[in-house]
């Protein structure tokens, strides 16, 4: 479990998971009825991103970095966002291949300002990165999975997300933020039983 978070519980993450794809589902297909809304999750959280999967291809990672105190409608809500991520509007997910599909949840600590970002470890932090009206972001296991140091996760990220020069995390006028994120999808609750 990624500290700050407390989202650890299989029971809490099987019910989050069922509930994005009873969303994602219905905002598919309006015929499709929407199962009840579970009870609220206690905590105070830094965001959410819901990332979709099909056999290993991404097919949609949408997020936010809003504070809240409501997880639940949180995950209604990116449930709903990833089906419209402009990276997919030529190849949208389908009602069809939903069935097809793995949901990964990653549940944000509240972000924390970063007053020397290569310090950040590799695997625990995500970052955000913030310089004017430009802002992006990686979740933690995005360094792991490219084999990136630190200097390289923040200067793609720079470059990759925000649109800005790949030493822009240097300058003063732009913010890193770090945070952690604990990520669980379908498969990962499937394995725990």
């Amino acid at each position: 479990m990624a500290p700050g978070t407390g989202i650890s519980d299989r029971a809490v993450q099987r019910m989050l998971l069922d509930y994005a794809r009873a969303t994602a589902r219905h905002a598919l297909d309006a015929s499709v009825p929407m199962s009840a809304v579970p009870p609220i999750v206690p905590g105070a959280f830094g965001g959410l991103f819901v990332t979709l999967w099909n056999r290993g291809v991404l097919r949609g990672c949408v997020g936010t970095f809003e504070p809240t105190h409501d997880l639940v409608c949180a995950v209604r809500e990116a449930s709903r966002s990833v089906l419209a991520d402009s990276r997919f509007v030529a190849n949208p997910v389908t009602g069809k291949e939903l069935a097809e599909i793995s949901i990964e949840l990653s549940v944000l600590s509240i972000p924390q300002l970063a007053a020397e970002p290569t310090s950040l470890v590799i695997g625990v932090h995500g970052i955000l990165i913030r310089s004017a009206d430009r802002s992006g972001c990686f979740l933690p296991k995005v360094a792991i999975e490219k084999r990136w140091s630190a200097e390289e996760f923040l200067s793609n990220c720079c470059t990759m997300k925000a649109g800005l020069p790949a030493d822009a995390w240097r300058k003063q006028e732009t913010s890193v933020y770090w945070f952690t994120a604990e990520s669980f999808s379908d498969a990962d609750v499937e394995r725990q039983r």
